[in-house]
């Protein structure tokens, strides 16, 4: 009596064989798959212009070697009679041989032992060593903490102690109304101690308004 019988393990052989017929094709399908996708993102996306690649600024070096310059400089100190000084600047020139320091943009805060507080603003300036002092120029506006706002072409202000000399026409608004006058100096009251007087000069014009003109 013969007997046939299946041989055991067939169906897991086909099913191997069919996997590794999918495998196979995956590995031919996938790398076309993915070079038709890089193929097409070359082709959409914008080419590159190298001269804009790597943007930069046009500085004249030439010009920055002869001319030497520090941006937003600044300069905090106390004077002689406790004052507390601080100058900043947008930009400053380093003193050279034929000409003295300069600054563009400046602006000057004096706060006094009195406890008042004096502001200028100005275009330009130069540092006066050999007088110990910075001259503003170009249209110098001053605030005081006292309520005065003045206008004036020039002032000279000291480093080594408290003090302020316009060098021109001052135009002024301030509690008692509106002052034109020739000069204006901010200095130590020399009778009362720890005390700062604001004086204008030269032919004083008040302008008075009841109840005060304010800033």
């Amino acid at each position: 009596m013969s007997t046939t019988a299946c041989a055991p393990g067939l169906p897991e052989v086909a099913g191997i064989d069919k996997h590794t017929r999918v495998v196979g094709w995956l590995k031919v399908a996938l790398p076309l798959a993915a070079l038709a996708i890089l193929s097409t993102l070359f082709l959409v996306a914008d080419r590159i212009d190298p001269e804009d690649a790597l943007p930069y600024a046009e500085v004249d070096v030439e010009e920055l070697a002869r001319e030497p310059r520090m941006t937003a400089p600044s300069y905090a100190g106390t004077t002689s009679d406790g004052a507390a000084l601080t100058l900043t600047a947008e930009e400053a020139r380093p003193e050279a041989t034929d000409t003295p320091a300069e600054a563009r943009g400046l602006r000057l805060d004096l706060d006094t032992p009195d406890g008042a507080r004096t502001e200028l603003h100005a275009a330009t300036a130069v540092m006066d060593d050999a007088a110990k002092q910075v001259v503003l120029s170009g249209g110098v506006k001053v605030t005081t903490s006292s309520g005065y706002v003045l206008d004036t072409p020039e002032i000279a202000a000291q480093l080594d102690r408290s003090g302020l000399e316009s060098r021109g026409e001052v135009r002024a608004k301030g509690p008692a109304g509106d002052i034109v006058a020739g000069g204006m100096t901010l200095s130590q009251d020399n009778v009362t101690p720890g005390a700062y007087l604001l004086v204008f000069t030269q032919g004083v014009r008040l302008v008075y308004l009841p109840g005060g003109a304010g800033p």
